[in-house]
């Protein structure tokens, strides 16, 4: 009598279970390259779109910036630039009297400027010694590096400036800027007005300041917000 035939006993019966593939590391040199990629394509981002560092190089908005304060600038309050374009982002708001910013230098725009906003678009701004009268009226501006008294109503004080000795209409999306070190300042009174398409952003904080003459951290102007 035949023996009965044993089924799935030789290697063609059946399915035949793979040997698990082992796992595809990335090289450690892979890896780390695509994290650096990363980090600067997200630095370039955040540096283009949200905010920039700048260096304060001069003492024209002492004694609220000192030489060697670095900063940085929020670039997406007032809308930042796209890239290689004319376009800019719609903006949170735009740049109002009191601002600090940080602007592209009229007379030659490979500079950064850093100034405060004194007058905007339709004001009337007119200076008399150190002090400034925006549509008629004083600005109280305590931020200025010792202000001189201002002149009596109707006192006559010599002035040299190419604009605002007489009052002085701000056009169309432009503002008037100065510095606060006002005996120490290349700004709107010599070469006109900042328009509204050079401005990069508003300086809001203090994140580092080095004295270079002495030599030493200011440590207690670290992290100071920029109002």
């Amino acid at each position: 009598m035949d023996a009965p035939a044993v089924v799935g006993t030789t290697p063609t019966d059946g399915v035949v279970p793979a040997a698990p593939a082992k796992p595809r590391h990335k090289s450690l040199i892979r890896e780390y390259g695509e994290a650096i990629a990363i980090a600067i394509l997200l630095a370039l981002v955040i540096r283009t779109l949200v905010v920039q560092a700048f260096t304060i190089p001069s003492g024209s908005m002492m004694d609220t910036l000192l030489v060697g304060d670095y900063i940085l600038v929020n670039k997406f309050l007032y809308g930042p630039e796209v890239p290689f374009t004319d376009a800019r982002v719609p903006g949170l708001r735009d740049p109002q009297r009191g601002d600090i910013i940080v602007f592209k230098y009229p007379q030659d725009e490979k500079r950064d400027f850093i100034k405060r906003i004194v007058a905007g678009p339709g004001e009337t701004v007119q200076i008399r010694g150190s002090q400034v009268f925006v549509d008629g009226r004083p600005l109280r501006e305590a931020y200025v590096k010792r202000p001189d008294p201002p002149p009596p109503p109707g006192g006559q004080t010599y002035c040299g400036y190419a604009y605002g000795c007489e009052p002085t209409v701000v056009p169309a999306s432009s503002y008037f800027v100065m510095g606060d070190n006002r005996d120490n300042s290349q700004d709107s009174r010599y070469w006109g007005f900042v328009k509204r398409d050079k401005i990069k952003g508003k300086a809001f904080l203090i994140y580092w300041s080095w004295d270079s003459d002495r030599h030493w951290l200011r440590w207690w102007r670290l992290a100071n917000y920029i109002p």
